[in-house]
């Protein structure tokens, strides 16, 4: 039989008040198990800060408000440098007439400045002073330039020293005004002077415009002519530097400088057919002589390398026709786009111009036997006088007939010959000419139809001191506006995305860039326009080698899901 409990009986029912009254705790936890909770909770906090080191993204400081600070200036209003416009009539005068000329001659630059307000202009940034120049120790002044040191000193020339040849002028007037470097760093920018002479045995006027910073009109003039004539000399030529049309402002097509700052000018030498002649040249007669003026002027702006080669079995793509009336092959102007041979002329450059440095090819083409001589038909039906082409931001094309070409030429002996030093100063002036195009001036003055008769001085550096002081102005601007841009986009760039990786070279870039942006617009007020060109350059520079640097293109694309992947392995 079996035995019966006398304990009590299950609880079929666990969920019953009474049994969950006795299962609860009626004291705290002990300290055991506090103990173990704080020896797991301490480890994890102690390395909560390693853990967050480790995946701590780096990042140099900007200067975002000096960024910002920048664009307000610059963009809205791009920097105008100050000019000075200074006039000397050398006439009787009474006392009185210096300021009354110096208003009406301010009147006339009013009405067409407004057309020169372009990046890098002058603006409404100059001033206008007037001195008659009586000779005999008669001299008057207006208020502006009266006891200026920068300015003109009576009884240093009269009208019949005006009527020499122009090049003695032109000398004796730079040396007279003190070689235009006597107002650097005064504040009042460069001083262009225009001279107005008198003229008993002369009709008509005459105008000179000089290779320095000076004019002067010869003739007998009105006053409202004379101020009508000088105001179109300082707008056309010393501010706008000879250009019809300028570039519009804040446009950057017209510079034919890499993002970097540098320059290579490639020089190649291509004989078409060399079994019927083979021609070579002294290069670096070119480099050292005639091109070395010509990359000192540029330094501001570019830094310039230099580089040759002499290429064989190179010939054109386009199709020359015989022409009798000009006795010898014909190419228009509608065969220049299919000229260039990009298959057979290897024009690659030695010089490590990777990145962002612009290269500009100067080709000079030496003909084969069958197309020589090879001219270049103008629209008007014209040969070219220079036989030469450019295409913009590329380089420039010029076609050299050698003299073995013409008719009764049959010499079939390949003997390599060296172009003439002639035939080389030739080539030299076209590629000058080709050069000043790029850089968006004329390639030569010969005569302007705006003006009775003018004569425009040219300069052994390619370039006159009024042409480079436009070019460093407009070039200053330009770059302030282009390192301004990066800047700021890179500042947007780097604010958008918290975790990228700024580097302290990055950071000492946009350093440096900032000091140069600034260096730059001080010496812009100061009207030291090639040094406002250099720093204006560099800043650029700077700012594109920042905003390109390696690990910003790197990083830039990298997804946040990439580093999750990074850390959970």
């Amino acid at each position: 039989m079996a035995e019966i409990s006398e304990s009590e009986p299950l609880n079929p029912n666990p969920d019953s008040p009474g049994s969950g009254a006795s299962s609860r705790r009626s004291t705290m936890p002990g300290t055991k198990r506090l103990m173990v909770t704080l020896s797991v909770l301490f480890p994890f906090l102690a390395g909560l800060p390693f853990l967050l080191k480790s995946t701590e993204i780096y990042r140099s400081p900007l200067p975002f408000s000096s960024i910002d600070s920048l664009s307000y200036r610059l963009l809205p209003e791009p920097p105008s440098p100050p000019c000075r416009l200074q006039v000397v009539f050398l006439r009787p005068g009474i006392g009185d007439s210096a300021d009354r000329l110096a208003r009406l001659i301010s009147d006339e630059v009013d009405k067409r400045i407004e057309g020169s307000l372009t990046c890098g202009s002058c603006r409404r940034n100059y001033a206008v002073s007037v001195t008659v120049d009586s000779g005999n120790g008669g001299c008057a002044c207006s208020g502006i330039g009266e006891g200026d040191p920068c300015f003109w000193r009576c009884g240093v020339v009269d009208s019949l020293g005006l009527r020499n040849k122009d090049e003695v002028v032109d000398e004796m007037l730079d040396a007279a005004l003190g070689k235009g470097g006597r107002c650097m760093g005064s504040g009042v920018g460069k001083v262009y002077t225009v001279l107005v002479g008198e003229s008993d045995a002369q009709e008509g006027v005459r105008i000179v415009v000089g290779k320095h910073r000076h004019a002067w009109v010869e003739g007998n003039v009105g006053e409202n002519d004379a101020a009508l004539l000088i105001a179109n000399i300082f707008i056309k030529y010393f501010v706008n530097g000879g250009r019809e049309e300028f570039v519009a402002q804040r446009k950057g097509e017209f510079v034919p400088v890499g993002l970097d700052g540098s320059v290579v000018l490639s020089f190649s030498l291509l004989n078409a057919d060399p079994t019927d002649w083979v021609y070579d040249w002294n290069f670096q007669k070119i480099d050292e002589v005639m091109l070395a003026p010509v990359v000192q002027a540029l330094a501001p702006v570019a830094n310039i390398q230099m580089e040759s080669q002499v290429l064989y079995h190179t010939p054109k793509s386009s199709i020359s026709n015989w022409d009798d009336k000009s006795g010898g092959n014909i190419f228009g102007i509608g065969d220049l786009p299919f000229f260039v041979n990009s298959n057979e002329w290897h024009l690659d450059t030695s010089i490590a111009a990777a990145g962002r440095s612009k290269i500009l090819q100067f080709v000079v083409y030496v003909p084969s036997r069958n197309e020589c001589p090879l001219l270049l038909q103008l629209p008007n039906g014209k040969i070219s006088k220079t036989n030469g082409f450019i295409s913009p931001m590329w380089g420039g094309v010029i076609v050299w007939n050698p003299p073995e070409c013409s008719a009764d030429s049959q010499n079939k002996s390949l003997i390599r010959r060296t172009m003439s030093p002639e035939d080389l100063q030739k080539i030299f002036h076209v590629i000058v000419g080709q050069l000043r195009l790029l850089f968006g001036f004329k390639s030569d003055y010969i005569q302007d139809d705006d003006m009775d008769l003018i004569n425009i001085l040219a300069s052994e550096k390619g370039f006159t001191e009024w042409e480079l002081d436009v070019l460093y102005r407009h070039h200053a601007c330009y770059n302030l506006i282009s390192c301004t841009t990066t800047l700021e986009s890179l500042s947007k760039l780097v604010q958008s995305l918290p975790r990228m990786i700024i580097m302290d070279d990055i950071g000492k870039q946009v350093k440096y860039s900032l000091e140069a942006a600034s260096l730059a617009e001080n010496n812009a007020s100061l009207g030291i326009y090639d040094a406002s060109a250099a720093s204006s350059l560099q800043a650029r520079s700077l700012a594109e080698d920042a905003f390109f640097h390696p690990s910003i293109m790197s990083i830039s694309y990298s997804s946040l899901e990439h580093y999750f992947a990074i850390y959970m392995l």
